[in-house]
């Protein structure tokens, strides 16, 4: 069975495919500038939870790009349900591509997306795309504080070694030709309501899928949950406000 169809199973329907909600997309966006936002990409937008918040905020086009087709025909669904379908439209490709497809972007939206390309390797990749004095806002999963338990340590030098602390991440913005104008980190409410509490007993009921990569993919998601639930809040995703220099 392909992986797609595991994520199929486990994330299918849902509307949030990561940590965050509408309330702290909306929180950061507030944070920036008063301006016109002419192109306006959102880079990994999955099913679009952020994308519809942001379209209904801006009232301006949106591009939502994603690799995989289902999510993007469930945000279609959503907006037209919504009827807001004039201001989302959806692009099927590998979010690297981005500076192929379009240029002088304005406002570049990324939520929990970027580390699939790596977090120093996404900023490089768009900043060319960004207009000067564009903005790039990209949430990445980083270390709160240096002092996490040892079972959660262990975890992520397996599941994510290039995991930084915020320090570190803004440097690596910097070094890719941002400033670096704030931060926001992403409270834990936000990973439990609507993300977790139900992706656990979904993955718990898929532990006996006949399909051995299917269960292998439910038993990742059980323990990533437990590690959260022990984490004494020493990760978490960290928006960050960057404008291209």
């Amino acid at each position: 069975m392909s992986d797609s169809i595991a994520v199929d199973l486990l994330f299918g329907g849902m509307d949030k495919l990561g940590p965050g909600s509408d309330t702290d997309t909306l929180r950061v966006f507030e944070m920036l500038p008063a301006r016109e936002w002419q192109l306006v990409v959102d880079a990994g937008s999955g099913a679009g939870r952020q994308t519809l918040a942001l379209a209904q905020r801006l009232q301006t086009k949106i591009h939502a790009v994603d690799s995989h087709e289902p999510f993007l025909a469930a945000l279609r669904e959503r907006t037209r349900a919504e009827g807001i379908a004039q201001l989302i439209e959806t692009h099927c490709f590998d979010m690297a591509d981005i500076p192929a497809r379009f240029r002088e972007i304005d406002l570049l939206w990324s939520e929990g997306a970027a580390y699939s390309i790596g977090f120093p390797h996404a900023l490089q990749t768009w900043q060319p795309a960004l207009r000067s004095g564009g903005f790039a806002i990209v949430s990445e999963l980083s270390w709160l504080r240096d002092d996490p338990p040892s079972e959660v340590r262990r975890f992520f030098e397996h599941g994510y070694p290039d995991m930084r602390n915020v320090e570190a991440n803004r440097s690596v913005a910097e070094a890719a030709g941002y400033e670096v104008i704030a931060t926001h980190v992403v409270p834990p409410d936000a990973w439990v309501d609507g993300y977790y509490d139900i992706l656990e007993p979904r993955a718990r009921a898929l532990l006996d899928h006949a399909d051995e990569s299917v269960r292998a993919f439910a038993a990742e998601m059980v323990e990533e949950i437990r590690i959260f639930e022990i984490s004494e809040e020493t990760y978490g995703y960290v928006f960050y406000l960057l404008r291209n220099r």
